[in-house]
């Protein structure tokens, strides 16, 4: 993590981000691997979250951090090209009324999926995941997940411990079906650095 550190050239707090290369054909169903994971440091980053509900649970979405909660007027915003959120998260009994929206969400990452717990009846607790560090990854057709675990500005301490979380929340995640080496490399990187290899041996010991 030191290395990644040095290796910025940034005059920003940039970004840091995990890519950990998997033994895992995503063409299989059960080698998709998707889901989240909160960081125990976060990522450094305020996501702005946007609340689809019904009336009786907007007080609840704000109390717990929500940016903004409704349904009928949020929708129209978004048709009329209003984009200024990171996440969403949804009631199950309104994901019809969105599913329209599927267009303009589905290509930018931004549509609620249950396996990300962002379609949910506890939407102050999703709310409350998403602005504490939840992060959801999904494996690339290449078999690799990225990720970001924080901020150039974090100690090496915290990017180690977030890097951690996640590669073991993957290892726990291991289908059955894999053969052959599953984690095959890691690497961390920031926006404006090369990447650095991490020795796989680290998260197994």
């Amino acid at each position: 993590m030191d290395l990644v550190k040095e290796a910025n050239v940034a005059r920003f707090d940039a970004s840091v981000d995990i890519h950990i290369n998997l033994g895992v054909d995503p063409r299989k169903a059960d080698q998709a691997l998707r889901g989240t994971v909160v960081l125990p440091h976060g990522t450094g980053k305020t996501k702005r979250v946007l609340v689809f509900c019904t009336p009786d649970k907007e007080q609840e979405a704000i109390a717990a951090g929500a940016d903004f909660a409704g349904l009928d007027e949020y929708i129209q915003k978004v048709t009329d090209g209003w984009l200024d959120f990171d996440v969403i998260v949804a009631m199950p009994s309104v994901m019809a009324q969105i599913g329209k929206l599927g267009r303009v969400l589905g290509p930018r990452g931004l549509m609620p999926n249950p396996k990300s717990g962002t379609v949910t009846m506890d939407v102050g607790q999703a709310v409350t995941e998403v602005k504490g560090g939840k992060v959801a990854f999904r494996v690339d057709k290449y078999g690799i997940v990225h990720s970001p675990i924080g901020r150039i500005s974090f100690s090496q301490e915290k990017l180690t411990q977030n890097a951690k979380e996640i590669v073991t929340t993957l290892i726990r995640m291991k289908p059955s079906t894999v053969k052959g080496t599953y984690l095959r490399s890691v690497s961390v990187a920031s926006s404006m650095s090369p990447g650095v290899k991490i020795d796989t041996k680290e998260f197994i010991r």
